[in-house]
């Protein structure tokens, strides 16, 4: 009789966990999606960097509002106190797909970019910022 008291109070106890989680989970939607709006717009910012950045006129971007896994994949999430981007690029067809990984400030400001583009190898030796890797 007494294990039969212990297991039904930890279902209850289990139980009351669960659907607590569960409750809060569906109320967070909003938190969530004030994140995934804000996530976007450090997106959008990063795409502007990069097209400032690379200064080939237009850029074909692999990144995680325009995601191709036969590419690879793209990653956006918070480093420190600001954000970090990664994904692909290319200036055309015949040019082959630049992977990077570009940091950026709290405010949506260039911090760093790393990356596997010979032709930025200039301005990285004039620019801390740029690394080529």
């Amino acid at each position: 009789m007494k294990s039969h008291r212990g297991s039904l109070v930890f279902g209850l106890v289990v139980g009351l966990l669960v659907a607590t989680w569960s409750y809060r989970w569906v109320v967070d939607y909003n938190e969530r999606s004030t994140r995934a709006a804000e996530e976007e717009a450090v997106v959008q910012a990063a795409r502007t960097v990069l097209q400032a950045v690379v200064d080939a006129g237009e850029l074909e971007i692999v990144d995680p509002l325009a995601p191709d896994r036969s590419v690879g994949k793209s990653y956006i999430y918070p480093e420190g106190p600001g954000w970090a981007v990664s994904g692909y690029y290319r200036r055309d067809d015949a040019d082959r797909w630049h992977p990077f990984l570009l940091s950026l400030t709290e405010a949506r400001e260039f911090y760093h970019l790393k990356v596997q583009d010979e032709a930025l190898s200039e301005r990285a030796a004039v620019d801390p910022g740029i690394e080529i890797s």
